[in-house]
């Protein structure tokens, strides 16, 4: 039991966008907490949806020792004086799990209030801020506001209803406001130099950063987060939390600050670091031999080269200090043995006469400097070789540097750190049409005998393989020489190492398939082609394993063979992305190619408010954020700042750019590979914090762009706001005319129409191709139909109908009549094929026919069902499937209605541009030609001779297809 002194502090700190119950458009919210059966509120804020209070109230803790196993409740509520009743604003319960054991050690932590009931309107957020203290600090403060008064209104029947409800997983989340008069330098010190636009006086409001949820962590330490990417001032607030927010950051050093680096590194910021490099020493007089590290240290930061003996005293490291850390105004280097504290010699740099570099400028020259002895003797020192100069992200050292913020970082984590670029492989398809075989002998002839063989065949391809139908039985063809003449489609990737493996197979019994005879193709020998025309089928020779297990013997049956054709389809593009939101449209041969339209240059700056992903021993929440970016077949990686919530990478990468209507992909992780004692890390996979995709073809052509980008994450609770990532975008045209042909060009390659692929096999290829492209990145290091008169199959039938069409344009009074007598035609037509019958029930129209048994229990099922829950679940996942597939159909629908949206809603401006020029002309146009002579051009154009048409869509399908939609916007 506890002695009595252990009090339990809950400060409440604000509130931010409550929900207005007052019937006037506000709220005169107050706090009720309530523990252990001791209930204190706050004071009232009068008409106030964002009131702060910053109240402090204590309870008694009657069992320390069962303090981790109990709830705080705090229940929020409006104040109405006229009835002296109360409203319910939103409640959390906090479990006091994660208590912290001081004041001092206790941050500000964010909660989602949270529903009463289904039927409860909720809104907004509510700060506290919960430790544990004793009753000497207590007295010792003094500075605890607490109102004692117990709440008379909450009822018995409230509070079993709260008993009974769920204890759902408690959401913290950052709160950026601290009270800026009581705590001004731990302010500054957080803020990191950056400053926040101050609210209007007599209107303090919490700064509310982010309103996303996160896993509860004990003792996260987050701290204040103000200002945005990229030395930007943003002032975020709730109404705008999820919306897009533009910056002003100063890229390229600003615009008083330009140098030889702004033309490369001129859509990020110039962040300065100190490089030191540690090339060699000599003249080390050390007995005994050993192995010698060198040391730099500046501060509180020190860096340690690899180890190398006394014979051969070369490192060759460099060492990135930030400027912003920065803490000494000396930089010191030391030569020692590894496993012991004292110096073998030491020189010191002074930072002020640090010389400074700026590329293109060469790099400065390494040079020898006398070491100093422990006495302080110059002459038995030693020499070391050093260069040492400040510098930007630009320089050629700063991606193989070791940098300061990485100093606690374990030795197999710090391949992870650096950042990369990485290309995914070129990705073909790979066609098997499986014709025909010939002579095939089953395995065990007694059962063939006394059964029909079921012969199929199957192609695998790494991990990748399908299967043909069932041969079906022929009059014509023996029962060895079976018929499939199907098409097999795999992904694969250059270079080609894998093996197409055909084998025909025999379906003996349930589950059970014996190989009859089988043939291995060295994909890297199959024929390649970029068109519609079919490569030479060949025939090979099956080989025959027949035998039990044990026997390895292999017989080639004479005449046992398969008729094959293979190729690599170059035509394609492989889609290893959604259509919507694709990077890349290009085919996969690059003969096929066309130049490139653009370049697309992207500044990765930073971002804030990021949620804490995991908890580090000693640490308290923590973040250790990177950045990748995706388009087309290059991928980047950031480098990873350690330790940050408000990391900042001032990262620039460049793409070429071969289609408008393409999307860019920038997701953000979080590390986890980079401490051993983190605790709560998943099986050593990396989180995803959010993600943004960016459509080019809504920039304009040399403009850059800096925005804030909220990053979302759908969770079981809803949208959730997980930080914002602060990016420069530019899109830079080459050449205006090329760009705008390219809205009258078919989006995908031309084999696409010619031989276009069925949904179903796009969706399982790109599947295919996710795999391909994730096992490729995972080797890196470190591991990333209907006939009409149109068709002319009938010529005189269709010439008859054209020249019907051109007497309805020269007189166009009869078309009124001819559609009419028409009609009456088809029904007299139609009346020998009446019906003799009167109509009864159809089978065939209920589909009753062809319903499966589970779905005959199901109709014939009481309400609520008497099945059981693996039935029942079975049965929910048919009609997510279905559902789907309606959901899927109805979202193709919106797209295009959105397509049509965005003719003349300048998102695409190049598209609207077009648009708009068209319909300008076409006015013209529509009002100098007469109205007949458009329709007979018209009505020739559409009903023209197939040998006049071509595969690929219209220019006008191809134009609307490049529209964008809002797909690309969807979580």
């Amino acid at each position: 039991m506890g002695d009595g002194k252990e009090k339990l502090v809950v400060e409440v700190i604000a509130a931010h966008n409550l929900m207005p119950k007052d019937g006037e458009g506000s709220s005169s919210p107050f706090v009720e907490v309530e523990f252990e059966k001791q209930i204190l509120r706050t004071q009232v804020k009068y008409k106030d949806l964002n009131p702060i209070w910053n109240e402090k109230l204590v309870f008694d803790v009657p069992d320390i020792a069962e303090l981790p196993y109990k709830h705080i409740e705090v229940n929020v509520f409006n104040e109405r004086r006229s009835s002296n009743s109360r409203n319910f604003l939103g409640k959390v319960r906090a479990p006091c799990s994660q208590l912290c054991k001081n004041e001092g050690e206790a941050t500000a932590q964010l909660y989602t209030l949270e529903k009463r009931s289904l039927f409860s309107h909720i809104r907004g957020e509510i700060s506290l801020k919960l430790f544990v203290s004793t009753t000497e600090e207590v007295v010792k403060k003094g500075g605890f506001v607490s109102s004692l008064t117990p709440s008379s209104a909450f009822s018995k029947k409230n509070k079993k209803l709260q008993q009974q409800s769920p204890v759902m997983q408690v959401q913290q989340q950052h709160f950026g406001h601290q009270d800026m008069m009581s705590k001004p330098t731990h302010q500054q010190q957080s803020q990191n130099h950056v400053k926040p636009m101050e609210p209007n006086p007599g209107e303090l409001k919490p700064v509310v950063i982010t309103t996303a949820p996160r896993p509860v962590i004990p003792g996260a330490r987050g701290g204040p987060t103000f200002g945005g990417g990229g030395g930007g001032g943003v002032y975020v607030n709730g109404s705008g939390e999820f919306s897009l927010k533009e910056t002003s950051p100063h890229l390229g050093g600003g615009p008083l600050n330009k140098d030889k680096t702004s033309s490369t590194y001129d859509l990020v910021e110039q962040m300065q670091y100190l490089y030191v490099r540690v090339v060699k020493a000599r003249d080390i007089s050390l007995f005994g031999g050993g192995e010698i590290v060198a040391e730099v240290k500046l501060g509180n930061y020190r860096g340690i080269t690899k180890r190398v003996s006394s014979n051969h005293l070369q490192w060759d490291q460099v060492f990135a200090f930030s400027k912003d850390c920065i803490q000494s105004s000396a930089a010191e280097i030391f030569v020692k043995e590894s496993d012991k504290d004292d110096f073998l010699g030491r020189i010191w740099f002074d930072l002020n006469e640090v010389p400074r570099r700026v590329p293109p400028d060469s790099q400065l020259a390494p040079q020898w400097y006398r070491m100093e002895d422990r006495r302080g003797d110059r002459s038995k020192g030693g020499e070391v070789m050093v260069s040492i100069w400040f510098g930007t992200q630009a320089d050629e050292a700063f991606a193989e540097a070791w940098h300061s913020k990485a100093a606690n970082v374990h030795f197999d984590g710090l391949c992870s750190l650096k950042s990369k670029v990485y290309l995914s492989p070129k990705l073909w398809y790979l066609r098997v049409s499986v014709i025909e075989a010939q002579d095939i002998v089953p395995g065990d002839k007694g059962s063939a005998m006394m059964r029909f063989p079921e012969l199929h065949a199957k192609a695998q391809v790494g991990n990748q393989f399908l299967k043909t139908r069932i041969a079906a039985p022929s009059a014509t063809r023996s029962l060895s020489n079976p018929c499939w003449n199907e098409d097999l489609l795999f992904v694969v990737a250059e270079p080609f190492e894998d093996y197409l493996l055909i084998s025909v197979e025999d379906h003996v019994g349930p589950g059970k398939d014996e190989i009859v005879g089988k043939v291995l193709i060295p994909v890297s020998a199959v024929e390649r082609r970029t068109d519609d025309k079919q490569v030479v089928s060949r025939w090979f020779n099956l080989e025959n394993h027949f035998g039990n297990q044990g026997e390895s013997k292999v017989v080639t049956r004479f005449g046992s063979r398969i008729h094959l054709r293979v190729s690599l389809d170059g035509g394609y593009h492989v889609l290893d992305e959604a259509t919507l939101y694709s990077s890349d449209v290009k085919p996969t041969a690059k003969q096929l190619w066309k130049p490139h339209i653009g370049v697309l240059e992207m500044g990765i700056l930073g971002a804030t408010g990021l949620m804490p992903m995991k908890f580090k021993e000693g640490k308290g929440g923590s973040v250790d954020a990177y950045c990748v970016a995706k388009y087309g077949q290059k991928w980047v990686r950031t480098r990873t700042v350690v330790d940050s919530l408000s990391p900042k990478w001032n990262e620039q990468y460049t793409w070429e750019v071969f289609d408008p209507c393409t999307v860019i992909t920038v997701g953000v992780f979080d590390n986890c590979s980079l401490d051993k004692n983190i605790i709560n890390n998943s099986g050593g996979r990396d989180s995803r914090i959010g993600k943004v995709r960016i459509r080019l073809s809504t920039l304009e052509s040399d403009r850059v762009y800096t925005h804030s980008y909220p990053l979302l994450m759908l969770h079981p609770s809803g949208v959730k706001k997980m930080g914002e990532l602060h990016l420069a975008v530019r899109f830079s045209c080459a050449n205006l005319v090329n760009m705008l042909h390219m809205y009258a060009m078919p989006l995908l390659p031309k084999m696409h129409y010619v031989h276009p692929l069925s949904v179903h096999q796009l969706e399982t290829l790109r599947y295919q191709a996710l795999n391909v492209v994730s096992s490729w990145l995972n080797r890196a290091e470190p591991p990333l139909g209907r006939e009409s008169m149109r068709n002319w199959h009938k010529p005189i039938y269709s010439t008859l109908s054209l020249a019907f069409f051109f007497l309805l344009v020269l007189m166009p009074e009869l078309v009124i009549p001819a559609i009419l007598l028409y009609l009456s035609l088809l029904g007299l037509w139609r009346y020998r094929s009446r019906s003799r019958h009167p109509p009864h029930m159809d089978i065939r129209l209920s589909q009753a026919d062809s319903v499966f048994p589970d779905e005959l229990d199901e109709e014939f099922d009481s309400f609520p069902t008497s099945r059981g829950a693996d039935i029942v679940r079975i049965r929910y996942d048919r009609l997510r499937s279905v559902a789907g597939r309606i959901q899927t159909v109805v979202g193709d629908m919106a797209t295009q209605g959105e397509r049509f949206q965005a003719l003349i809603s300048w998102r695409d401006p190049r598209a609207t541009f077009l648009f708009v020029i068209f319909c300008l002309f076409a006015a013209i146009g529509f009002y100098a030609v007469p109205v007949r002579v458009v329709f007979a051009l018209s009505g020739v154009y559409v009903l023209r001779p197939p040998r006049f048409r071509s595969k690929l869509p219209s220019p006008a399908l191809s134009f609307f297809r490049r529209l964008p939609s809002k797909a690309d916007t969807l979580l």
